[in-house]
């Protein structure tokens, strides 16, 4: 990607104010857009704080790209929306990005999938807690989501959210690039 830089400008909207989320768009346009500007603006998912599943964490990144690119006059809205999924393992995470064009174009990329310690999968699953809450007491830590996130911790740094968050965004762009 370093070498498809464009001398074009492009505004983009990201529906979240969380520096992890933001960093990575960020990071990852840059390389694309020698000016880039960008909005980030704190929009509701539309779903639970801790959506659970493909389909709800998807719809939850699809909800916040479409409410951004509404509230903005960016050409590109982004969403990203991290979960957790059920498996015949246990708990996994999952992350979706989604970007809604102007033009109705829509981009998707996800994975980010890492199974989850018992604990964490019970203090999510059964007590309610949303996966940042169960990792900060789990990690005796705070505030895991706006930082490295579960997969930062649970790999001791090997990768961290956001660098997740970018690969999911550059599969994303995928389909925008067409």
């Amino acid at each position: 990607m370093e070498n498809a830089k464009s001398l074009t400008t492009m505004k983009i909207a990201i529906g979240s104010t969380n520096p992890t989320k933001t960093r990575a768009v960020e990071i990852v346009l840059r390389a694309l857009y020698s000016d880039l500007e960008i909005i980030a603006l704190n929009v509701p998912s539309g779903v639970s704080a801790q959506p659970i599943g493909d389909a709800e964490t998807r719809r939850g990144a699809h909800n916040r790209a479409r409410t951004v690119l509404q509230m903005t006059d960016a050409e590109w809205g982004f969403g990203l929306e991290g979960g957790v999924i059920q498996t015949e393992f246990g708990l996994m995470t999952n992350a979706w990005c989604v970007i809604v064009a102007r033009d109705g174009r829509v981009g998707v990329g996800g994975s980010a999938n890492m199974l989850l310690p018992d604990i964490v999968a019970q203090r999510v699953l059964q007590d309610g807690r949303e996966l940042g809450e169960a990792m900060d007491e789990y990690a005796n830590t705070q505030d895991v989501k706006r930082g490295q996130g579960a997969i930062g911790i649970l790999t001791r740094g090997l990768l961290n959210r956001q660098g997740a968050y970018e690969y999911i965004v550059k599969l994303a762009l995928a389909r925008m690039m067409w």
